[in-house]
């Protein structure tokens, strides 16, 4: 396809570490455990809305207090434990609550199967074409222990959202290159779900992709489908890239502009 060699050159020039401080992606490379890794990366995904600085400030808020293994850290800590340490805990729309109830939720699966990682690779979803039964049972699987809601924290994929958040989680934990540290090997990077944004859904716009004035899931699938065509094995590959010209607030490239 035409789009193959300029996705290509745009993927060798911004998918560095070089572009990452703009991300969260970069509280994963403090963890060297696959265990520790997987609850920050999804800590942190949870939490990546609004402005930059003010996601790495509450991020820090949380991954701080746990030490340099969140895994030990949430597995030794009581309900009671975890109310203390995060009371007063605010991120825009979230409060001390949702946090818990996250963070009670993901103590309780790993508790129970061992890490995330076996948690949302459970059950039939394997052979589905793409990870959203996985992951909406995964979501549900939080919920059910979870000792509170933790809101638009940790939405139901099915509900219709495009679950940005969580499918940038899985980029992280799935794919691996110089940006993503992977370790999820039991899920193939051709399973993946674009995460759109604002930047996301404006770029694929403008290249065509999708004509839907709303990023959900269904827009999501649409892109998705459109990028499968272009890179069947890995149709998640260009999101960093690709997100770095609004995130960066670079000029778009002609070749986008079809």
């Amino acid at each position: 396809m035409k789009l193959k060699k300029p996705l290509e050159k745009l993927y060798e020039e911004f998918n560095t570490r070089k572009h990452v401080h703009t991300d969260p992606i970069i509280f994963l490379y403090d963890y060297n455990y696959l265990k520790d890794m997987e609850i920050v990366g999804l800590i942190t995904a949870c939490l990546a809305y609004g402005r930059v600085a003010q996601i790495k400030k509450s991020v820090a808020a949380v991954l701080n207090p746990m030490g340099a293994s969140p895994h030990d850290f949430l597995l030794q800590a009581s309900l009671k434990d975890l109310s203390e340490t995060f009371s007063g805990f605010v991120h825009r729309f979230a409060r001390a609550d949702h946090l818990l109830g996250l963070l009670w939720g993901i103590r309780q699966v790993v508790r129970e199967y061992g890490s995330l990682q076996d948690c949302m690779t459970k059950g039939p979803h394997q052979d589905s074409a793409t990870i959203l039964p996985g992951l909406n049972a995964f979501v549900q699987e939080i919920l059910s222990v979870a000792s509170s809601d933790p809101g638009h924290l940790l939405p139901l994929p099915h509900r219709g959202s495009a679950s940005k958040r969580l499918h940038l989680f899985l980029r992280w934990m799935v794919r691996k290159d110089d940006v993503d540290p992977g370790g999820w090997e039991n899920i193939h990077p051709s399973r993946l779900i674009v995460p759109v944004d604002v930047h996301m859904h404006r770029i694929c716009t403008l290249m065509k992709f999708t004509e839907r004035k709303q990023a959900n899931l269904k827009t999501a699938m649409e892109i998705t489908c459109c990028f499968k065509k272009i890179s069947p094995h890995d149709p998640v590959k260009y999101d960093f890239a690709l997100t770095r010209i609004g995130i960066e607030q670079l000029p778009v490239p002609g070749f986008i502009k079809t």
